[in-house]
C-alpha cells in the first residue's frame, strides 16, 4: 500500500551544549588557487538537509479521509503542524451525519477498511452505518488523533495570500454552553493560517427539501432522509412509534431503496413514489461468498447477517479473515469490465440482473414494467437494495411512478388526480450536486473556485487546481469510481498530499502549483474515455451534475486499481514552483551534512536498518 519512501527523522534543533567543532561556519567558496570567491556561488543554508522547517497543515473534514490525514501526516512529515476542522459534533463524516431508516454500506463491510486496519467483528455483511461510524470513532481513538481534530467548527472561507505564500482560513466555531437544562451554542469566527490546505469533504454533502408546491402547508411528520436526527436513538427506536403510520417515501435512489426496505416491515401502509428506474444487482458474490464462509447456498439476500460462529472465526482464525478480505477485494476489483459498453459482462450482467429483478417482481410485474431500465447496468450507481424488490410486493406497499403535483395538509397528490393521505414523508432526493462549494475558495488573483467551475469543475487527477496552490483535494473532482473499491483510492489520494507537503518542505519551497496544461490535458482524458462507457449513456445521475446528458464530473476516468496507479508517483514536472525569496535552486542542500551528523547523535548507519534495505530476490533455475 502507499507510503513506501518515507521515515520519520528527529526535528529537534541543536542544543545549546553541542561543540562548535560540529557546527562549522560556512567558509569561503574560492575560484581553484586565486583565493577570489566565484561570481557564479551562493551563501549556503545553515541547516542540515533534513533539519525540516515547520510545516503546517489545514485538513477540511473528519470523514474517511480526513481521518486518513490525521494519520498520515505526522506519520510521514516531520514537524508539522496539523488541524483538522470537522464542522459535526462527531467523526465519521457521512456515517455520522446519515442516520435515517436502513442506513447501510453498500459495499462489503470487510473491504470498507483501511488497508492496514482489520475489524473482523462486523455484523453484517453490509455495516449498518452506526458500526461503521463507531468504527472511525475507534481508529480515530486508536491513533489519538483527536489532538488534532476540532469538532463543531466549520470552514467558512480560505483565500491564498500570494506575497507570503499561506493559506488564511477563516473558521467558524460552534461550542455549546449548558445552563441549567438547556443548552445554547455560541458562534464565534476566528483566522488561522497554513502552508498546506487539504480539502477532505465529500462531493455529495449537502441537502434541500425538494421544490414541491405546498410542501410547506403539509402538518405530518416531515424529513429530508439526511437531516433525519433520531435524537440520541437508534431509528429502529424512533420507528415503534410509527408501526400505525402511513409513511411516504420520494425517490428511488440508494438511500430511497434502504428506507424503504427498512420501513415496510414496520409501518401500517407504506407508499413509495419513483419518478425514475434502477438497477438492483444480488449482493455481491453471493456464491462466492457463501462458499468462503462454508454457507449452503440458499437465497442470499436472507443471509446478510453474519453468525456467532462466523463473527468468532474472523476473530480468530488470521488466515480465514485474511484470505475472505482478500478474495472479496481481488472480486471486486475484477468488475471493471462491465463499465465498458457492449462489453460481454456489461451485457450478461444486463440480462441477469433483468431476469432476477423480474422474478422478483413476478406478483408486481406492472412495477416491474416500470422499474426495470432500458439504459445499461451501472449508468446510475449500482446497488444491491437487498429487501427492495419484497417489500414493494408487500401487500401495506404502493408503488406510485406518477409525478407529484404538490403536497397537501394531510397528504401528497399526484398528477394523475390521486390522493394519498400520509402522517409522515421521507424526502430521499438526493444533494447538491453542482459541484458549488458552500464557502469560498480564492486562489491567485482573487480567483474564485466556485466560479471557475462553471460550468463544470476541472482538476487535475482530482487532486488540484490550478491557480490554486499548496492545496491538495481528496474526493475531488472525478474521484469516484462505478465499479471496484473507494478506499484503497483515498489512500493513495492522501499520500500523494503528502508527498507533495514533504516536497515543498524538504526543499523549503514557497508553493507549487498545478500547471493549466496538465488540467487541460486530463480533461482531454476524461472527455476521451467516458463516450465508450456506460456512464455515458442516457440516464438521469449525479454523476453528471444530475442531468440525463453531458460531462462526467464524478467518476474516475477508469478503474480503481487504474486510479492507484495513477497515483502512486506523483509527476512533479507537471508543477510550477516557487521559492522563497528567489533562493537558489539548490538552497534545500543547506550546508552538506545530516542531522545526525552535525549534532553527533542518532543512526548515522541507518541504511542498514531493515525497513531500508532492498533485498533482491534470488534467481529461480
Amino acid at each position: 500500500m502507499p507510503g513506501g519512501g518515507f521515515s520519520r527523522l528527529s526535528t529537534a534543533k541543536a542544543p545549546p551544549n553541542v561543540p562548535e567543532a560540529v557546527q562549522p561556519p560556512s567558509p569561503n567558496i574560492l575560484d581553484g588557487s586565486a583565493g577570489v570567491p566565484r561570481a557564479d556561488t551562493f551563501k549556503l543554508g545553515e541547516f542540515a538537509i533534513d533539519e525540516y522547517r515547520p510545516i503546517k497543515v489545514v485538513v477540511i473534514g473528519a470523514g474517511f479521509s480526513g481521518i486518513l490525514a490525521g494519520i498520515r501526516f505526522p506519520q510521514k512529515i516531520p514537524n508539522v503542524e496539523l488541524t483538522i476542522y470537522e464542522r459535526s459534533a462527531g467523526v465519521g463524516g457521512t456515517w455520522f451525519n446519515n442516520r435515517y431508516p436502513g442506513v447501510a454500506c453498500d459495499v462489503p463491510a470487510h473491504c470498507y477498511q483501511f488497508s492496514f486496519e482489520d475489524k473482523r467483528d462486523w455484523s453484517s455483511f453490509y455495516a449498518p452505518g452506526h458500526e461503521i461510524q463507531q468504527h472511525l470513532q475507534d481508529v480515530v481513538d486508536k491513533y489519538k488523533l483527536m489532538r488534532y481534530i476540532k469538532l463543531n467548527h466549520e470552514v467558512v472561507h480560505a483565500a491564498y495570500d500570494e506575497p507570503t505564500g499561506k493559506w488564511h482560513i477563516r473558521v467558524r466555531s460552534t461550542q455549546q454552553r449548558q445552563q441549567e437544562t438547556s443548552s445554547t451554542a455560541q458562534e464565534e469566527e476566528f483566522e488561522v493560517t497554513a502552508d498546506v490546505l487539504v480539502t477532505a469533504f465529500g462531493a455529495i454533502t449537502r441537502w434541500k427539501m425538494p421544490d414541491i408546491e405546498g410542501i410547506e402547508t403539509f402538518k405530518g411528520e416531515l424529513h429530508h432522509t439526511a437531516g433525519f436526527d433520531p435524537e440520541e436513538r437508534t431509528w429502529m427506536e424512533t420507528a415503534e412509534k410509527w408501526k400505525d403510520k402511513r409513511v411516504g417515501v420520494i425517490g428511488v435512489g440508494s438511500t430511497a431503496i434502504q428506507t424503504v426496505s427498512a420501513l415496510q416491515p414496520r409501518v401500517a401502509k407504506l407508499v413509495n413514489y419513483v419518478r425514475g428506474q434502477t438497477w438492483l444487482s444480488l449482493p455481491f458474490a453471493s456464491d462466492l461468498v457463501s462458499n468462503l464462509l462454508g454457507r449452503s447456498s440458499g437465497d442470499p439476500d436472507d443471509n446478510l447477517v453474519f453468525t456467532p460462529e462466523e463473527i468468532k472465526r474472523f476473530k480468530t482464525d488470521e488466515e480465514f479473515f485474511w484470505r475472505f478480505r482478500h478474495v472479496l477485494e481481488n472480486e471486486m476489483n475484477s468488475m471493471h469490465s462491465y463499465t465498458q459498453r457492449g462489453s460481454k459482462l456489461q451485457l450478461e450482467l444486463e440480462e441477469h440482473f433483468r431476469k432476477t429483478m423480474a422474478a422478483k417482481l413476478e406478483k408486481r410485474p406492472d412495477i416491474a414494467e416500470r422499474l426495470i431500465p432500458g439504459f445499461p447496468v451501472s449508468c446510475r450507481r449500482l446497488t444491491p437494495g437487498p429487501g427492495y424488490l419484497e417489500a414493494l410486493c408487500a401487500e401495506n406497499t404502493e408503488f406510485i411512478t406518477s409525478p407529484i403535483k404538490r403536497f397537501t395538509e394531510n397528504g401528497i397528490e399526484t398528477e394523475d388526480g390521486k390522493h394519498q393521505e400520509l402522517d409522515l414523508v421521507f424526502c430521499a432526493t438526493g444533494y447538491d450536486t453542482s459541484w458549488q462549494l458552500p464557502f469560498k475558495i480564492i486562489g491567485r488573483k482573487g480567483v474564485d473556485l466556485n466560479e471557475k467551475w462553471k460550468p463544470y469543475p476541472t482538476s487535475y487527477l482530482s487532486m488540484c487546481v490550478d491557480e490554486f496552490p499548496n492545496m491538495f483535494m481528496c474526493l475531488g473532482p472525478n474521484s469516484i469510481i462505478g465499479a471496484g473499491l473507494l478506499l484503497p483510492i483515498l489512500e493513495f489520494t492522501v499520500m500523494y498530499a503528502v508527498q507533495a507537503a514533504a516536497k515543498i518542505q524538504r526543499e523549503r519551497l514557497k508553493s507549487m502549483e498545478v500547471k493549466p496544461e496538465a488540467v487541460k490535458a486530463f480533461d482531454e482524458y476524461i472527455e476521451s474515455y467516458f463516450p465508450r462507457s456506460v456512464f455515458s449513456a442516457k440516464c438521469r445521475s449525479w454523476y453528471k451534475l444530475g442531468k440525463e446528458d453531458g460531462r462526467i464530473v464524478g467518476l474516475w476516468p477508469g478503474s480503481s486499481l487504474h486510479a492507484m496507479r495513477t497515483l502512486r508517483y506523483p509527476r512533479w514536472e507537471d508543477y510550477t514552483y516557487e521559492r522563497e525569496d528567489d533562493q537558489h535552486p539548490l538552497y534545500w542542500l543547506g550546508d552538506g551534512q545530516t542531522w545526525n551528523e552535525k549534532s553527533l547523535t542518532g543512526d548515522r548507519a541507518w541504511y542498514l536498518a531493515e525497513e531500508f534495505i532492498d533485498r533482491p530476490p534470488l534467481p529461480v533455475d
